[in-house]
């Protein structure tokens, strides 16, 4: 793998040549100051957690943040790697970005900088970059859901993952820096805080701290405003499985769990480097479901990855019916450079493709009888975003999402009926 380009983006503490004031940034990104900015972000939540925290440090440049690509002075990507398809999208976008002032961040640029230079010539602006010139920054957007995040990069072993080589090893922020961003949200009228990272159960393992501690910390924040938990890795579960379900036991966090098991198999779990097994999987699911029996289980699925035999493709879809989730992620397995199932036989597409298909077909038919069982029920909720006017988006405890058409203000609270099934949602009525 080449070396990442050099930082561009860096902490530092002189006004940039058009004289802003309180300037946190020289070099190229300096000359963003008093202009118009648009950002055009892919990926996960953590990746919008990084284009937030850019945002504030534009603010503080003295930028605008706009809507429209044609109004924008400089245009910023943040990128996503962690598919083909994704990335192929990204790099047709950059290529018809190229006649802007154009600058790259996210995911991409520490990986496939070749890719980006064939069809731009940008400026990079490395994630590690927007981090450190934050902590200088610190404020937070006045919006419904706030994302918080808690550390980048991983410790995992994953052997079709791209992302950890761009993110790098483990590295988890403060409790104070992140205690300080939840009580900025709360502050700010945030209904809902996200707490993500490529990990989140590995939270704090790099620096003795843990996720459980954090969580009991967060708790004690005041405001009306509930948590919700991120992608978690099961292997990293495993090893403080009692006190990570114990710490969902807080009033303000969501019972949800994502757990992506990815693959029913373990031989294809042991070829993937999950470092766990399907037994681990059931224990996790069993140990939620029993201090938390309504719980929200999310969960994610590979199909087509090199190697998996028709047995093993079935084991997945047992392990689905079995637990029942609320949610399954299905992905097609892509192949990514430099990662060592990258040397591996590849599926034909129409191999992956139809896997997804009967993968899917079954998650909706679990969701449909899932579902069901909570139609016609009265459940707590709290709005958390506008949909559109006249429509919100509330969440149940278990962050159930339940569109109600009224104009309520984010942050309401009260008691709806379920009334209609839309598969990924519900449609409520406002009882209270």
């Amino acid at each position: 793998m080449r070396p990442p380009p050099e930082t561009i983006l860096r902490h530092s503490r002189p006004v940039c040549s058009t004289g802003c004031e309180g300037e946190l940034t020289g070099g190229a990104l300096g000359a963003l100051c008093n202009r118009l900015v648009f950002i055009e972000t892919y990926g996960c939540r953590y990746n919008f957690g990084d284009t937030a925290k850019l945002v504030e440090i534009l603010k503080h440049q003295g930028c605008t943040i706009t809507e429209s690509p044609d109004e924008a002075d400089a245009i910023i990507v943040n990128t996503c790697t962690v598919v083909g398809p994704t990335e192929r999208r990204m790099i047709r976008r950059l290529s018809a970005l190229s006649g802007h002032e154009l600058y790259v961040t996210g995911c991409l640029p520490a990986v496939q900088r070749e890719a980006i230079l064939s069809v731009c010539d940008p400026v990079i602006i490395l994630p590690d970059a927007i981090q450190d010139c934050y902590r200088e920054v610190g404020t937070v957007a006045g919006s419904s859901v706030g994302i918080v995040q808690l550390a980048q990069g991983c410790n995992g072993t994953c052997t079709y993952c791209l992302t950890r080589f761009a993110r790098g090893p483990l590295r988890s922020f403060p409790p104070e820096e992140i205690l300080r961003q939840v009580r900025a949200f709360a502050a700010a009228g945030a209904a809902e805080i996200q707490l993500t990272a490529q990990d989140v159960s590995s939270y704090g393992m790099d620096k003795g701290h843990s996720l459980a501690g954090l969580l009991a910390d967060i708790g004690d924040v005041p405001g009306n405003y509930h948590i919700r938990v991120g992608m978690m890795n099961p292997a990293t579960v495993m090893e403080d499985l009692d006190g990570i379900v114990n710490a969902f036991s807080g009033d303000r966090i969501f019972k949800f769990v994502h757990l992506p098991v990815q693959s029913g198999s373990d031989p294809v779990l042991e070829r993937m480097g999950r470092r766990y097994t399907v037994a681990d999987f059931l224990e996790i699911v069993a140990a939620f479901r029993k201090r938390y029996p309504n719980i929200t289980i999310a969960t994610d699925m590979i199909v087509g990855i090199c190697g998996e035999t028709d047995e093993d493709f079935s084991a997945s879809l047992d392990l689905v019916r079995r637990i029942q989730p609320n949610k399954v992620n299905v992905t097609r397995y892509s192949c990514r450079p430099f990662t060592p199932l990258s040397r591996e036989r590849d599926f034909p597409d129409s191999v992956k493709k139809d896997r997804s298909r009967f993968l899917l077909a079954c998650a909706e038919e679990i969701y449909a009888s899932v579902n069901a069982g909570c139609l016609g029920k009265a459940v707590p909720f709290i709005v958390t975003e506008t949909v559109r006017k006249g429509s919100v988006m509330a969440r149940s405890p278990t962050y159930q999402g339940i569109v109600i058409n009224e104009d309520l203000p984010c942050g309401t609270v009260g008691w709806a009926i379920l009334k209609k099934d839309r598969k990924y949602f519900f449609i409520g009525e406002r009882i209270s």
